[in-house]
């Protein structure tokens, strides 16, 4: 092509670079939103609308060690959300947190301290807590802003400020003041390694192997069994070894039938239906000598294995048969089930284990062992007094510490709880779960159960870090004291100096001459145990959304892990529900955990870990957005460099297309063009339509993939493969300033406005870059504007049908365009002429656009002919397209050489001529 044709064309200029260059590029449109303080000024706008809210609350991570791909996925989906419905015009504040207290924190400061801990005091050690926490504030919040994460970072709250601290000693004593605080001794998950209690949100489950034995208890009083001179034993199933010296009885289901075999022991008492499982590991008579009702086997009693000590028979609906024997032995100390045996038969709540897992004095044979050690050795003495009948092993799942990763043990202990059945707290709680919208919809059934069945919460924590319970209670007879005066006295110390201020005040520095109201005693004991970190987190919707100007309660939404349904949904329900009788949430939104390409959960054993600060350095923050919104969040999301490098491709073609876009509209001169569009012109803007209803709709379901799938779509199937391919021959070779090229650039202009906000809220950096790029646009910042909505004038479904026909025989032109284009036959698709034999009646479709299909299918030449098959609808020839190239348009035709600029088409020409 001569340099003086080629300075006649409208070629594309543009700014907006090919390469996105994101790790490079994102820094500078972080400082531009900071300087500008564009999250600020769009919030301050929208609340000075007056009109809606959509207030998301930030369930706190927790402020130890640098963010992971979990925590990216999570505030990412938040900003989406929050950005969203900020373009609606509506008030989104969103404030993050931390949360700052509990074992995971003070395990670390311990692990620095070394020896030191034992004898440290307990003001410097929560010193350390406090700025161990408030350095990897400072961290995290940095590398969720590096995210695109919008959000009020320099003001969020924190779980250790005075004020929130204040808060939870407040919501605290109210539960207290209303009576759902008691002190109790019961089983609880308790760690030996990290010597606390756990909630059931701090305990996971893992594979554990574990003795698996049959055990034999004989039977002391025989009165109710047919024989008489053989010894007679009742037969237990355990994995835990180690309980046996707890155990105070033996349960059998009152309705099950109960048989009596012969052995070489003797005779075995088992539920009939375990006869063919002892059978596969001992030598038993499979014909029972007797058979009794598990209702008649109440109250016998039977001697401990190798305790002197007599276990007795209860009866108990929770008892199964399955790998046992139909008989479960009864440590009261050691079980829920078995602690509400306990209660019912009037047994001691017996544990005789310490704080580190070791047996106390009072336990024969093991006294100091720690209690898994010990379950050899208490095998090994029961193989030798003759009560073990059978010895195994089993992998099964097991309770473990979700900080130390160290199998637990349920031991009773005396603790603080919250009552789940005063004032029907159970019931209500599940009552009000049924008014909240869970997305996933199984989201319901998962608390529902969890709350149906959890035990009572279990509040205190015998560690140092977090907010302690502030009780007094009298030594002498036990009752808390709950004196309103009290209460406010030390809201307002915790308020003005933080909770540190409990470990030096006492009961006379705060009521002096105080007696007990109960039995009129002067001597109290001041609570030493902490809250669980849970309440901490569970109070945030007084302490934040109560108490935040910025914020509104309740909530209109929660969003977390899916792991939350057993820790902060449900703690803030029952936090709520206690003080305020109602959910502090509309809508709760769970997503999955993130698993490597091949569903494995990272470790760094299996190296398979992959940060967002290493995809952040390598392909830029917008590329770990566009995997959170293009991954189906209600499942474990899978990430690997495969997935990162597919969609890498994925975004550069959405950014081409942007590209195209704004290189096309370079001189666009801003006038409405509506009136000069093509019937394709049309077609595209409907396209637009669709488009703007898909996505919004997909946001406000929070379909997010939805998304993505969405707006990809139209930039590489709507736009890059059909409409833009076919507008290049207008844009590029039409006069500058002909109708026919403004309105194609009007066309232009309003897919980039509107794709560059439909995409702002997911690829937050590039949507930006765009915007300013955008020429004529009324917003500093794209977050400024509003999100696009349908314009309805352009919605014909007609035309709909129309171009789906013209695109069907488009799409079977380029098939057999690519076919001679392989035979070496053409190599420029307007090297072609397309011929075309049709039946009548698409011969009648297709008149009307007879000079527009050269343009269709971007050949030089189409000719309509009659088909003379009935059979076939239309068939398509590729023939050499007629005449010379020009060497303009590159288009061929009979006039080139003809014309007064012999190497120029007729179009051409006149496009010259007239410059």
């Amino acid at each position: 092509m001569s340099q003086d044709y080629k300075d006649t064309l409208n070629l594309p200029q543009t700014g907006f670079p090919m390469k996105a260059n994101l790790a490079e590029r994102e820094p500078a449109i972080l400082k531009f939103w900071k300087e500008h303080r564009v999250y600020e000024n769009l919030e301050n706008k929208n609340k000075s609308l007056g009109g809606k809210c959509f207030i998301l609350h930030d369930g706190p991570p927790y402020a130890n060690g640098h963010i992971h791909i979990g925590h990216a996925l999570n505030k990412i989906l938040k900003d989406i959300i929050v950005k969203y419905h900020s373009m609606l015009g509506q008030y989104s504040p969103f404030v993050p947190g931390w949360d700052c207290h509990g074992l995971p924190i003070e395990l670390q400061v311990d692990k620095s301290l070394g020896k030191e801990k034992e004898n440290i005091d307990i003001f410097k050690k929560r010193q350390l807590c406090r700025e161990y926490a408030e350095k990897f504030i400072n961290i995290q919040r940095d590398e969720f802003i590096r995210l695109g994460v919008f959000g009020y970072w320099d003001e969020p709250y924190i779980t250790m400020s005075n004020e929130y601290e204040a808060t939870i000693v407040k919501e605290f004593l109210s539960f207290v003041k209303n009576g759902y605080v008691y002190r109790g001794k019961k089983p609880v998950y308790w760690c030996p390694s990290c010597v606390t209690a756990l909630a059931d949100a701090e305990v996971e489950y893992a594979d554990k192997e574990s003795p698996s034995i049959f055990v034999a208890f004989e039977v002391i009083d025989r009165d109710r069994f047919s024989v008489k001179n053989e010894p007679l034993y009742i037969v237990i199933w355990t994995t835990t070894p180690w309980t046996l010296p707890a155990n105070l009885a033996l349960a059998v289901h009152p309705d099950f039938d109960y048989v009596g075999v012969k052995s070489s022991k003797g005779i075995l008492v088992i539920v009939k239906e375990a006869i063919k499982n002892l059978k596969d590991k001992i030598d038993i008579d499979e014909t029972p000598l007797f058979e009794i009702k598990g209702s008649k086997l109440e109250g016998i009693k039977a001697k401990h294995p190798f305790i002197d000590r007599v276990s007795k028979v209860v009866v108990a609906d929770f008892v199964e048969t399955g790998e046992g024997t139909g008989v479960v032995h009864i440590a009261p100390g050691h079980g829920d089930e078995d602690y509400e045996v306990g209660l019912k038969y009037g047994f001691d709540i017996y544990a005789p284990v310490d704080d580190k897992g070791r047996f106390t004095e009072d336990v024969p044979y093991f006294a100091g062992e720690n209690v898994f050690k010990a379950n050899k050795a208490i095998i090994e003495h029961m193989k030798e007094n003759g009560s073990l009948i059978w010895e195994g092993k089993i992998t099964h799942s097991y309770p473990h510490c979700w900080r130390c990763k160290k199998p637990i043990i349920f031991r009773a202990t005396t603790q603080w709880f919250i009552s789940m059945s005063h004032k029907d707290l159970r019931h209500r709680a599940l009552q009000e779960i049924d008014k909240v919208r869970w997305i996933p919809s199984w989201g319901r059934e998962r608390i529902y159960s969890m709350v149906e069945r959890r035990p009572d919460w279990c509040l205190s924590r015998q560690r140092a870090w977090g907010v302690p319970i502030t009780l007094f209670v009298c030594k002498k007879c036990g009752s808390i004291i709950k004196e309103e005066e009290l209460f406010d006295k030390i809201y307002a110390f915790v308020e003005k100096e933080g909770s540190d201020v409990w470990f030096k005040l006492n009961l006379h520095d705060l009521l002096p001459d105080y007696s007990c109201p109960e039995c009129g005693s002067r001597d109290f004991d001041k609570e030493k145990d902490i809250l669980d970190v849970w309440f901490d987190s569970g109070v945030s919707h007084a302490a934040v959304l109560e108490r935040d100007p910025r914020l509104s309660w309740p909530a209109d939404m929660y969003l977390e892990g899916s792991d939350q349904h057993r820790g902060w949904f449900q703690s803030s329900l029952i936090a709520s529900l206690g003080n305020k009788g109602k959910a502090p949430y509309k809508i709760v939104l769970t997503h999955g955990f993130t698993v490597d390409g091949q569903g494995r959960k990272m470790s760094k054993s299996l190296g398979n870990v992959i940060s967002p600060q290493e995809i952040i350095k390598s392909n830029g923050a917008d590329i770990v957005r566009l995997w959170v919104s293009a991954e189906d969040y209600r499942d474990d999301i899978k990430l690997s460099q495969e997935i990162l490098q597919r969609l890498t491709e994925a975004y550069r073609k959405i950014r081409n297309t942007l590209r195209y876009l704004l290189g096309n509209i370079y001189d666009y001169d801003a006038k409405d063009y509506t009136d000069q569009l093509l019937e394709i012109d049309r077609w595209a803007m409907m396209r637009l339509q669709k488009l703007i209803g898909k996505v919004r709709l997909a946001y406000e379901n929070f379909e997010f993939h939805q998304v993505f799938h969405a707006i990809y779509n139209f930039c590489v199937t709507d736009m890059s493969a059909f409409y833009l391919d076919i507008l290049k021959d207008r844009l590029y070779t039409f006069k500058s300033d002909s109708p026919e090229r403004r309105a194609a650039q009007w066309v232009l202009y309003n897919i980039a406005d509107s794709l560059i906000k439909l995409i702002a809220p997911i690829l937050s950096f590039t949507a930006e870059e765009a915007w300013q790029h955008l020429p004529f646009k009324k917003t500093e910042s794209v977050f400024l504007d509003r999100m696009p909505e349908i314009e309805e004038s352009f919605i014909d479904e007609e035309l709909q049908l129309k171009w789906e026909k013209l695109i069907e025989i488009r799409d079977e032109v380029n098939k057999a365009l690519e076919i001679k284009r392989q035979e070496k036959f053409i190599g420029n698709s307007l090297e072609a002429k397309v011929i075309l034999s049709v039946n009548p009646e698409l011969k009648k479709f297709l008149s009307p656009y007879y000079d527009f299909l050269p343009t269709l299918f971007i050949v030089s030449q189409v000719k309509l002919s009659d088909l003379e098959s009935k059979d076939t609808e239309f068939t398509v020839t590729i023939d050499k397209a007629e005449g010379q190239k020009c060497q303009r348009c590159w288009n061929y035709s009979p006039m080139v050489g003809k014309l007064e600029i012999p190497d120029l088409c007729p179009r051409c020409y006149h496009v010259i001529k007239a410059l």
